[in-house]
């Protein structure tokens, strides 16, 4: 395998626990540093680590022992970092979106591509076994032709669990920006990409009251809409209704549905990495949980990191900034078609990335010391 890939992080809130999990002791790569603007997150982080420094954000994004950048900050420095990383010559790997608008993604792309180096983006959700097995299911003609299909995320509100939720409700929040790249880009690699969309949207409370830990009963603005649902046109002629929402308890709605000829396929949460896959045929009485047949099997959040350090020239990173702009803007044109009351046709588009044949823990993992599947 040659060398570690060398990976430094910047930005230790709740999810990077999950990342270094993942990374820390993976023979495929080697995280060499840490940073955070809160230098005690940092410094602990790297004492329960051996190897790991703890540096400042700047000193990490110049630093010569950093490949690649694992950019986990807020939304709204998303940007910032990247173009950060990419100035001084590294490539980069962000949390979902690739940035809080579209301006900044189109320049964190040309800039990369300006200096020569990768962009990857999460979410790397869709590459697990629900996702792939669905893909896989619809690839074989399984439902016939797609002719329609929905996406629905209702939730309260992330300030119930989440002791420090304000970026949730600020520019580059709300629960399509936060939520919706997971439904996007598994809806790219069951139907291809978005040609058009038409968009509503609302805002129902100007407050939201943080429910957990140290800051319980503050109460926070609300700046952004909690509630967006809309249609999206995609490029191969399917039809999909979307419903993100932070203002509802609960539903009884599929995930995602993808409704064809012959059959409708119930999809998993593309929140998490697993998940029965379901058929109901033309003519049948009962659903039928398919068998796994494709992902990274017991899938863990920085896979998609993996994937973007083992992808070679025949097949691009499957976490890619190309289709994380493609979801950023089908957002974005979402809540464009919602404020001016029309449809918006897209300018971006994208090949779905490979798919993902059924790889088992050990080899993505590395304990055969492998690489993980082209």
């Amino acid at each position: 395998m040659g060398d570690a890939h060398r990976v430094g992080v910047v930005g230790l809130g709740v999810i990077s626990r999950a990342y270094l999990d993942t990374l820390v002791g993976h023979p495929a790569v080697r995280v060499t540093a840490v940073a955070d603007l809160d230098a005690t997150r940092s410094e602990a982080v790297a004492a329960e680590r051996p190897g790991v420094r703890a540096l400042t954000v700047e000193e990490l994004l110049s630093s010569p022992d950093v490949d690649t950048v694992l950019n986990l900050t807020v939304p709204a420095a998303h940007a910032e970092i990247a173009l950060g990383a990419v100035g001084h010559g590294k490539n980069v790997y962000g949390e979902k979106p690739l940035a809080a608008d579209l301006a900044d993604a189109h320049a964190v792309l040309e800039a990369a591509a300006k200096a020569g180096v990768g962009v990857g983006c999460a979410p790397d959700t869709v590459l697990g076994t629900g996702i792939q097995t669905a893909r896989a299911a619809v690839a074989a003609g399984s439902i016939g032709r797609p002719q329609f299909a929905s996406a629905v995320m209702v939730t309260p509100g992330h300030e119930r669990w989440h002791p420090h939720p304000d970026f949730y409700y600020t520019a580059g929040g709300g629960p399509l920006l936060d939520m919706g790249p997971y439904y996007l880009a598994s809806l790219v690699h069951l139907l291809g990409p978005v040609r058009a969309v038409t968009g509503a949207a609302g805002r129902p409370r100007a407050e939201r009251v943080i429910g957990s830990g140290p800051r319980a009963g503050e109460r926070i603005p609300v700046a952004v809409d909690t509630h967006v649902t809309g249609v999206l046109e995609h490029v191969g002629g399917t039809l999909t209704t979307i419903t993100t929402s932070f203002d509802g308890v609960a539903t009884t709605a599929a995930p995602i549905e993808v409704h064809g000829e012959t059959g409708t396929l119930a999809v998993p949460d593309p929140n998490y990495f697993d998940g029965e896959v379901r058929l109901f045929e033309l003519g049948g009485t009962e659903w039928r949980t398919l068998p796994v047949s494709a992902g990274y099997a017991d899938g863990a959040r920085g896979i998609g990191l993996l994937d973007f350090v083992a992808a070679h020239e025949d097949r691009a990173p499957r976490a890619n900034g190309e289709l994380a702009l493609h979801v950023l803007e089908t957002m974005t044109a979402l809540l464009r078609s919602a404020a001016e009351g029309r449809r918006v046709e897209l300018t971006t588009t994208v090949n779905p990335p490979a798919p993902v044949p059924l790889t088992p823990p050990e080899d993505w993992r590395g304990d055969h010391h492998t690489a993980p599947s082209p």
